[in-house]
C-alpha cells in the first residue's frame, strides 16, 4: 500500500482541511465515548466511525475537495457522489450481522435517505436510485475501484481491522443489502444514526480538541451549591421546600423573586436541559449557573450562543454549544424543536434528551403557536422518558391544568404553589392606569426629580426609538440606554452587560428604554416603570423588574408602575391581540396596589381557554410513536417560520468585507438578527445578500446605529 492514504482529505481547504485519518481519529475516540455513556454497543459503533467516511478516498470527491471550488454545470450533469454509499462498498470486511447497525450509522448520515417532501430534489440513495436507476448509482460509486479502495482498506487497517480485495460481487451484494434494508425501513428513529452524528459533528467542531473535550461530556452536573444553607431564606418560599418527592415531574407557579430557578434545579436527578423564551433570559441564566457550577461543562446555546460576555470583553464561543453532552445546556424551547418536527439532526438531539431532565421555565410567556409548540415538545419529552419541571409566574389555569394532566397528574407531578398568606408578602407594585405619552413623559420626569431608576418599557422596536430619541433631548445629562433585539450581536451582549453593571447598580437617577426583551430572568431592579399596555401575563413580568430585591429593608415597600391606556386603533397594539390587551388594562387596579393573591384570578378572567393551536399535521410524533421512515428527516420546519423566529440576519455594508473574511466563530458578532418574515416587507431595504456564513443580508450603513440598533422604522418589529 502506497501511504497515500495518509494525505486524503476530509475536509475542503475552507473547512479546515483536515485530513481524513485525522478526522477518522477524532470520531472514533468520540463515538467511543459516547456510546459507553449511552450504553450502545462501542465495538459496533467504533466500526462504524472507521467506516462513516471511507468513500471519501473516492477519486471524484477527492477532487472536489482539493479543488474547493467546483464547476457547478459540471457538477449538475452528472449523477451525484454521495460517499456514505462509496463507504458501505466496504461492508463485507465486517460481520453480516452488524450491518444493520453499520448502515443505520452511516447512510443517512449527512443526508435523509429519501425526500419527504416534493419540493426538495432528495440525494439520499434512495432518491438517487429512483432517478438514475440502481445500476447506475452502483456503478457512479464503485468507479475506478482499484485506484481508491485499497487506500480506504488502508484506514480501516489503521484502526486493527483485517482487510483484503473486495470482489465487484462483494461491492454489489453490499450494495444491494444497503438500498434493500433502506427501502423496508420501517417508521421510528435510529439511536445509531444519532450516535454517529453526535460524534462527527463533535469531532468537526474541535478538531484537535476533540478527544480532551470528550472526557468530559455526559457528566452529571455537580449541584451542590444549590443546595447549600445560604441558599435557603424563608423571605424565598421556595428555598426552604423538601424537594426529595419521588414523582419525576415538576410543577412550579410562584410569584418572581421566591426561589422557582433554585427549586426547578435541586429537583433535577441528571443532566439539565434548562429552556427559556427569549435570548436576554437566556445569557443571564447562562452566566447565573456557571457561576454556580464552575467545574461543569455549562453550555449556551440560541441563536446568539456564540457570543458571551466575560470580564467586559465578548469572546467567541466555538461549536461545542450545539453538541451533545452538556452536563447543563440553557437553550429556547424552539432549540429543541427539532425532535418534534423531525428536521435534520434530530436523532442525535433525541439520543442527547432521553432520559435526562429538563426544565422549561416561564413557559407562560408564548404565542398560541408557539404554546402548542411546546405542548407538543412536552410530549415528545414523555416519550423519551425525561423528567419534566414546568415553572411560571403567571399561567392560566386552564393551561396549567392541560400541562398537569399530560404529566401524568397527582401521580406523577410534584405541584408547588404559594399559599394567599405567602403571596401576601410578594406585594410589590402601585399600579396607576395613565391616558396617554404626555403623562408618560411627566411620569419619567417625576422619577428623575425623585432620584430614581426609571425603566420605560413598550411594545415594538420603532417606538421604543422614537421614544428614546426624545428622552436623549430631555434629558442630556441623565445616563440612559436602549435595549431591543436588533443590535449586533457583539453590540447587544455589551448592552446586557452594561445595564446590569452600570444602571441596575447605580444610585443616581437613569433612564432605560426597552422591548419587552427585558421581561423574563433579567436580574435587574428599577424604582419605577412605565410600560405600554400589553397582555396581563406579559406586564406582570415587566413588574418584575421593579422593587424586585427581596430583603428585610425592602420588604413591604412598594414601587409605582404607571400603565399606558391602549390606542382605540387596533393595529397599535400589535403584536399582541387588541382585545386581550384591552381586557388585560381592564383588569389592572388603578391607584392602589396589585395585590399577588388575585394575580391568578385576573389572569383566569382575561384568558378563561387557552386555545392552542393544533400543530400534530407537523409534528413526527402520534400516539403510535414517531410516523416517519428511519434514516429520513425534513430540510426544514415550515412551522417555524411561521412563528416569526430569528431565522435571518443582516449585516451593515461597513462589515460585509469583514464578515465574508472572518472565520465561523467570528462571523455572529456582526450579524443582526431578524425574523424571515421582516425580509418580506417592502421597507426592508437591502443592498445584496453575501453567500457566506449565514447568508446575511446587507443593509445599507445609516440604517444601523450602535445605541440605537437597526434603523427601519417603516418595519413593525416588537423585541
Amino acid at each position: 500500500m502506497s501511504g497515500y492514504y495518509k494525505a486524503l482529505l476530509a475536509k475542503s481547504k475552507k473547512n479546515g482541511g483536515s485530513t481524513l485519518i485525522e478526522h477518522t481519529k477524532q470520531v472514533v475516540y468520540a463515538i467511543e465515548t459516547i456510546s459507553l455513556k449511552l450504553n450502545l454497543n462501542s465495538s459496533i459503533a467504533r466500526k462504524g466511525a472507521v467506516l462513516h467516511d471511507v468513500g471519501k478516498a473516492h477519486p471524484s470527491f477527492q477532487k472536489k475537495l482539493v479543488n474547493d471550488e467546483i464547476d457547478l454545470v459540471e457538477q449538475k450533469l452528472e449523477l451525484p457522489l454521495r460517499h456514505e454509499i462509496s463507504s458501505l462498498l466496504f461492508l463485507p470486511l465486517f460481520p453480516q450481522s452488524e450491518w444493520n447497525y453499520l448502515i443505520e450509522m452511516i447512510i443517512g448520515h449527512h443526508k435523509s435517505i429519501k425526500s419527504l417532501t416534493q419540493s426538495t430534489c432528495g440525494r439520499g440513495i434512495i432518491d438517487l436510485v429512483e432517478g438514475y436507476g440502481e445500476e447506475s448509482v452502483f456503478e457512479r460509486h464503485f468507479e475506478k475501484w482499484s485506484d481508491w479502495s485499497l487506500e480506504s482498506a488502508s484506514i480501516i487497517e489503521h484502526f486493527g481491522y483485517s482487510t483484503r480485495i473486495l470482489t465487484i460481487d462483494e461491492t454489489r451484494y453490499a450494495f444491494d443489502y444497503v438500498f434493500e434494508y433502506c427501502e423496508n425501513t420501517s417508521l421510528g428513529w435510529s439511536e445509531w444514526r444519532g450516535l454517529l452524528n453526535a460524534a462527527d459533528h463533535f469531532a468537526s467542531a474541535l478538531m484537535e480538541n476533540s478527544e480532551e473535550r470528550a472526557k468530559k461530556i455526559f457528566i452529571s452536573p455537580n449541584l451542590d451549591y444549590f443546595f447549600t444553607e445560604k441558599r435557603k431564606n424563608e423571605l424565598y418560599h421556595l428555598s426552604i421546600l423538601d424537594v426529595e418527592d419521588m414523582r419525576p415531574h415538576s410543577l412550579v407557579t410562584a410569584p418572581t423573586g421566591s426561589g422557582k430557578t433554585d427549586l426547578l434545579i435541586k429537583r433535577c436527578k441528571s443532566r439539565i436541559f434548562y429552556t427559556l423564551p427569549f435570548q436576554a433570559s437566556i445569557n443571564a441564566m447562562y452566566k447565573r449557573i456557571n457561576e454556580a457550577c464552575p467545574n461543569d461543562d455549562v453550555r449556551l446555546l440560541h441563536a446568539s450562543s456564540r457570543l458571551i460576555l466575560s470580564n467586559n470583553e465578548v469572546h467567541e464561543e466555538k461549536a461545542l454549544q450545539s453538541l451533545t453532552g452538556a452536563s447543563i445546556k440553557i437553550l429556547t424551547p424552539f432549540q429543541i424543536a427539532s425532535v418534534v418536527l423531525g428536521t435534520k439532526g434530530f436523532e442525535a438531539n433525541a439520543l442527547d434528551l432521553k432520559g435526562n431532565d429538563v426544565i422549561l421555565d416561564e413557559i407562560h410567556s408564548y404565542s398560541n403557536t408557539s404554546m402548542a409548540l411546546v405542548y407538543e415538545i412536552i410530549k415528545t419529552l414523555l416519550y423519551l422518558q425525561c423528567r419534566i419541571h414546568v415553572g411560571t409566574a403567571t399561567m392560566p389555569s386552564s393551561l396549567r391544568n392541560l400541562i398537569y394532566d399530560l404529566l401524568g397528574g397527582e401521580n406523577n407531578v410534584y405541584k408547588v404553589e404559594l399559599d394567599e398568606k405567602q403571596l401576601k408578602t410578594y406585594n410589590r407594585h402601585i399600579i396607576h392606569k395613565i391616558e396617554n405619552d404626555d403623562t408618560a413623559f411627566e411620569m419619567v420626569d417625576k422619577g428623575i426629580c425623585q432620584n430614581e431608576k426609571v425603566l420605560v418599557v413598550v411594545n415594538r422596536i420603532n417606538r421604543a426609538q422614537a421614544i428614546f430619541e426624545k428622552l436623549e433631548i430631555l434629558y442630556p445629562t441623565i445616563p440612559k440606554m436602549l435595549l431591543h433585539s436588533r443590535y449586533k450581536r457583539s453590540d447587544r451582549a455589551i448592552l446586557e452587560e452594561k445595564i446590569k453593571s452600570e444602571f441596575d447598580e447605580k444610585e443616581n437617577p437613569c433612564i432605560v428604554v426597552a422591548t419587552q426583551v427585558v421581561e423574563v430572568s433579567l436580574d435587574i431592579s428599577f424604582d419605577r416603570m412605565i410600560t405600554d399596555a400589553a397582555p396581563l401575563d406579559s406586564l406582570i413580568q415587566r413588574f418584575g423588574r421593579v422593587n424586585r430585591k427581596r430583603n428585610m429593608n425592602t420588604l413591604g415597600q412598594l414601587k409605582e408602575i404607571h400603565v399606558i391606556k391602549p390606542s382605540e386603533n387596533k393595529n397599535d397594539s400589535k403584536p399582541y391581540d387588541y382585545e386581550i390587551v384591552k381586557n388585560s388594562f381592564i383588569e389592572l387596579p388603578n391607584g392602589s396596589v396589585l395585590e399577588e393573591k388575585e394575580i391568578q384570578r385576573m389572569i383566569d378572567r382575561v384568558y378563561p381557554k387557552i386555545d392552542i393551536a393544533s400543530i400534530k399535521s407537523h409534528s413526527i410524533l402520534d400516539e403510535h410513536g414517531i410516523r416517519i421512515p428511519k434514516l429520513c428527516d425534513y430540510p426544514k420546519s415550515i412551522l417555524l417560520e411561521t412563528l416569526d423566529i430569528d431565522s435571518a440576519c443582516c449585516v451593515v455594508e461597513n462589515d460585509q468585507a469583514l464578515y465574508a473574511k472572518a472565520k465561523s466563530d467570528e462571523r455572529p458578532k456582526y450579524e443582526i438578527p431578524i425574523s424571515i418574515r421582516t425580509t418580506f416587507n417592502k421597507n426592508f431595504k437591502t443592498t445584496g445578500r453575501l453567500t457566506c456564513g449565514a447568508w446575511p443580508f446587507v443593509i445599507p450603513n445609516e440604517y444601523y446605529n450602535a445605541g440605537k440598533g437597526m434603523l427601519l422604522k417603516e418595519i413593525e418589529n416588537f423585541l
